[in-house]
Formats: C-alpha cells, sequence, structure tokens
C-alpha cells in the first residue's frame, strides 16, 4: 500500500483552505503559522492547539481570530494568558479536546506537529474524518501506520518532513512497480565522522547544536544518534508502501537535496532546495499547486560542492535498530519509539550518555515479544509498558 499511488488532483478551492494546527507553539507549528501569514488570502486558521505554552496559544488565536483552542495539559487550563483569548473562542483542555479539533466541520485540513507518540490519536481522528492530513509527527506512521495507512485517501495525508515530502514529490505521476529503491538524506547531525570513543563524552549540549536545521530539542537529539533518520525510514516504508532493504540512508551534509527516488531503469529523481521547512509544510498545505516560495532563493552558481557520504551505522548504532524493528513491524517500532523517548529525555535531563540510548533501546527492544498491531488501545499499553521497562534500564545506569 502507498499514499502516493493513483494520486488525484484536489479540486479547485471556492474559499481558503480552513486550517487546525496542532503543536502551535512548536518549531514546525510556528513555521506553519509563518506560511499561513504569507497566503492569507488562501489559508484561514480556524483551531489551534498546544501541550502547555498557553502564550504562545493565545498570541496566535488573537492574531488569526482562531475559533477554536485546546490545551492538552490540563494543568494550564487556568494560565492567565487564556483570559486573553479572542472573543467567542472556544476554549477545550485536555487531549480529547485536541483531538475533537480534528472533526470540526470547519475545519477542511489538520497539521499534525505534535511531538511524540501525543499525535496519534489526533491523526487516527482526522483521517477517519476524512480531512486533509499534513502530518509530520512521524511517530504516528510509524508506530499506528498499519492503522492509519490504510485510512488514508489519495491526496489526503501529504507529508511534512522534508525528506517524506522530497520522496512524495518525486512520486507524483510515477508507478510503485517503477520504484527500485529511496534514497532517504541526512545532514550527519553534529558528529558526523566521530567513533564510539569519541561518541562516550557528546553531551547534550553539543548535541542540541545542529549543523543546518533548526528543530525542537527532542528531534534534534534524535537526529545526533541518527533515531530521526531511522525514523524516517520505518516512516517511507509505511507510507510509501517499500520494504525496509530498499530505503537507504544517504548523508548530504549540504542538506540541500532533500531525498531522491531511484527507478527501474536507473534514472533518479531529486527533490532540492533550500533547508527551509516552511516549504514542505507549504506545499502540503497548497497540494496540488504550488505558491510563491517562503524562503530566500538558492544562487545555484555560487552554491559550494553538494557531497555524498554513507551513514555509519555501526557507530550510529540506532539507525540499525530502527532497521532491525521494521523488519520485524508489528508491536516492534512502538516498543523502539517508547523506549528512545524515554531515554532521549534522560540524555538531555544529563540522566545518561550519548550511548546509553542505543544501550537502552537495544535492552528494551530484547525485552518485547512483536505482536500484530491491533488497535489504538494495544499500542497505548505497549507503549507505556516499554516506557517502564526503558526506565529499569536507565535506573541501571545511573547506578
Amino acid at each position: 500500500m502507498s499514499i502516493f499511488e493513483d494520486t488525484a488532483p484536489r479540486s479547485p478551492r471556492p474559499r481558503p483552505l480552513r486550517v487546525a494546527v496542532l503543536g502551535c507553539s512548536g518549531s514546525i507549528g510556528r513555521q506553519t503559522l509563518d506560511v499561513c501569514r504569507q497566503h492569507s488570502d488562501k489559508l484561514r486558521v480556524v483551531a489551534l492547539a498546544c501541550d502547555t505554552s498557553t502564550e504562545a496559544l493565545a498570541s496566535a488565536a488573537r492574531e488569526f481570530s482562531a475559533d477554536h483552542v485546546a490545551v492538552a495539559s490540563a494543568g494550564h487550563a487556568r494560565d492567565a494568558a487564556l483570559e486573553g483569548l479572542p472573543s467567542g473562542c472556544a476554549l477545550g483542555v485536555g487531549p480529547e479536546a485536541v483531538v475533537e479539533l480534528t472533526q470540526l466541520d470547519e475545519v477542511d485540513c489538520v497539521v499534525n506537529a505534535m511531538v511524540g507518540f501525543a499525535g496519534i490519536e489526533a491523526g487516527f481522528a482526522a483521517l477517519r474524518a476524512d480531512k486533509v492530513l499534513a502530518y509530520a509527527n512521524k511517530e504516528s506512521i510509524v508506530v499506528a501506520g498499519d492503522l492509519l495507512v490504510p485510512l488514508v485517501r489519495p491526496g489526503r495525508l501529504i507529508p511534512v518532513d522534508s525528506e517524506h515530502s522530497a520522496i512524495y514529490q518525486c512520486l507524483v505521476g510515477e508507478r510503485a512497480s517503477d520504484v527500485h529503491c529511496l534514497w532517504l538524506t541526512c545532514s550527519g547531525g553534529p558528529f558526523y565522522g566521530m567513533g564510539r570513543e569519541e561518541l562516550a563524552h557528546v553531551s547534550a549540549a553539543d548535541a542540541l547544536a545542529h549543523p543546518t536545521w533548526t528543530m525542537g530539542p527532542k528531534i534534534t537529539v534524535d537526529s545526533s544518534t541518527l533515531m530521526n533518520k531511522g525514523l524516517e525510514v520505518l516512516e517511507a516504508h509505511q507510507l510509501f508502501g517499500v520494504p525496509i532493504d530498499r530505503i537507504r540512508v544517504l548523508v548530504q551534509r549540504q542538506s540541500r537535496v532533500h531525498s531522491m527516488v531511484e527507478f527501474a531503469d536507473g534514472s533518479v529523481k531529486a527533490q532540492i532546495g533550500p533547508s527551509d521547512m516552511r516549504i514542505p509544510i507549504q506545499y502540503a498545505l497548497s497540494y496540488p499547486e504550488r505558491w510563491e516560495t517562503p524562503s530566500p532563493r538558492v544562487e545555484w552558481r555560487q552554491e559550494p560542492a553538494i557531497t555524498f557520504g554513507e551513514a555509519d551505522e555501526e557507530a550510529f548504532g540506532c539507525l540499525a535498530l530502527a532497521r532491525e524493528a521494521g523488519r520485524a513491524g508489528g508491536t516492534l517500532p512502538c516498543v523502539m519509539n517508547a523506549a528512545n523517548e524515554v531515554a532521549n529525555a534522560a540524555f538531555r535531563a544529563g540522566a545518561c550518555g550519548f550511548l546509553d540510548i542505543e544501550r537502552v533501546v537495544r535492552q528494551t527492544m530484547g525485552e518485547a515479544r512483536p505482536e500484530e498491531v491491533e488497535s489504538v488501545a494495544q499500542l497505548e499499553e505497549v507503549d507505556a509498558r516499554s516506557r517502564e521497562v526503558a526506565r529499569g534500564f536507565l535506573e541501571g545506569v545511573r547506578r
């Protein structure tokens, strides 16, 4: 199954696309709002959600005259910032209130920029409500792709990750049977070229200094371990129906080539452009049209040489673990993702070392018995159980 096969163009829009932005205070959410500002004649923000950043939520609600907002964390329901919501704006509290935004009649498109496992329910609800899903929550597809992808109608799920947007763009108009392999590119992160001895001594501050992209802290650390690329391999497998071992990772330090598709005849299509997440965000909102760029154009005559390199899966074992989870399938990607979220947070808090992230993920996966994915409730149970196991292994690291 693939989200791009027989993709049908959307009908011409009689009015601006009405958008709900989930995770509006995060990196992707803020850049989505940038795109909405630039194209206010084509996009209308009608609903916004955040976890705890109520000041940013209220500010965006006022700016865009949003009709609905939701705060996922009940502990922030009485924040003073929420007194500044625009008149008539409905406020919901709790995870269920975020999900309810995806089902509003006045929402055409849901931008799911929530971080981690929390975004699964919202993505599931958006697809069941037949909304266009511009999705940046890769964990949704990695963990619950067996449930989510079968719900997708052509042209209704457009990936926002730069790599998967690139692949989607390269595949429009092509046939699945003609695809030889996918080339997922990555910058290599801040530790490219280091061996395990050096990696044993890096700090969270070092990991958060990404050479190219400005992202949230969790995804930035995932990029430094190459777990982010591992998640993207599993994501591409689910989205485009390509076997795990025909999804290859290529280091592209300049972050100009955002990913490539190689076809049976040896031809390769690549999507190339600025390192600016607003471009794939805008593509997801404008598809099948292309609007004026939100980013400065690249002066290609003055660009340095574009280079390629190999991802070191021995030094950065999280990428190999992700492939292992993808080959096994079932609930093992859920186990892997849960353990990684726990270990990633511990590393950022100074509670474990860089290589302990990989160690905890490997140990947690080793304790798991993969099952066929049957429901979101089952995945929630697997996620909770895996987090407990991972925390137990972290206690061992601390001792």
